[in-house]
């Protein structure tokens, strides 16, 4: 996907989400192999320095990488971003980082400080693309009244029962990726697994589940990042690009649509 800024986003990335050190350095390693050129990190993952390593012992150029962190919510503030940058970056042993996030919405004035933060890191040519998490309409408009460069990204909880057509529409009007975490239900993924709707779209085209939510997103234009510490799997949920879904398919899956959040809600983040 062409960020406002013209810089390419693969579409589908890995995401590591509590994975643990050992366990982030086999999945990136895995993914990268099997075609994955996006991986998804942050500061709170604590596994900064598995992807990095990963990253470094693969035998892919770094260019041709797209690698994503973020600031956690104890780190925001103007200051404290520039330096919680630092130790990411440190710790990913890279030069710049592709995409930086602000993690969650902690207040408009917190808001507005931490992302001129991204914008100088921008500015610097540290990262290549600024954005956020986990920020809905009102979080969005009032950045993009205040700022100077709009956010690129917004990643928010998106799965087949939390489908955010709304948000999609503002964020597409505005020029913002949407990018969905947790796309196959996180913890709750047996409910997915077990849907009827999906069973029988799975066997329309002879592909798993998740292979059936990944091509959905890809469908939709939103980045995903399904998050496995399982080979098997990683290299799955990546052979989602030789079939399509159809109308019907599109339209089944939209009506499982019940907006059921997992994840907290924007507003009322306590961490």
């Amino acid at each position: 996907m062409k960020l406002h800024n013209q810089l390419e986003m693969p579409i589908v990335g890995l995401g590591t989400f509590r994975s643990k050190p050992e366990e982030a350095y086999i999945a990136v390693k895995t993914a990268i192999d099997a075609g994955y050129r996006h991986i998804d990190t942050a500061a709170i993952y604590r596994n900064e320095e598995a992807v990095g390593k990963a990253v470094k012992d693969s035998k892919v150029k770094r260019e041709d990488l797209f690698i994503t962190t973020k600031v956690w919510n104890s780190d925001q503030g103007y200051e404290e971003t520039l330096k919680a940058f630092e130790v990411s970056l440190d710790k990913l042993g890279l030069e710049y980082v592709d995409l930086y996030l602000i993690h969650w919405f902690k207040g408009y004035d917190k808001s507005l400080s931490t992302y001129k933060a991204l914008e100088t890191l921008y500015k610097q040519g540290k990262v290549k693309a600024i954005g956020v998490c986990n920020y809905n309409i009102h979080h969005l408009q009032h950045l993009i009244d205040h700022v100077e460069i709009k956010p690129m990204v917004n990643q928010v909880e998106t799965h087949v029962f939390l489908q955010n057509h709304k948000l999609q529409e503002y964020c597409v009007n505005n020029g913002i990726q949407l990018e969905a975490y947790a796309p196959l239900f996180s913890h709750n993924i047996k409910e997915t697994l077990e849907n009827e709707t999906l069973n029988l779209i799975a066997k329309k085209h002879n592909k798993s589940i998740p292979q059936i939510v990944i091509r959905w997103f890809i469908q939709r234009e939103i980045v995903v990042i399904p998050k496995s510490v399982t080979p098997s799997r990683i290299i799955q949920n990546f052979d989602v690009f030789g079939f399509e879904l159809d109308d019907e398919d599109m339209n089944k899956i939209r009506k499982l649509n019940a907006a059921r959040k997992i994840f907290p809600e924007f507003d009322n983040v306590d961490f």
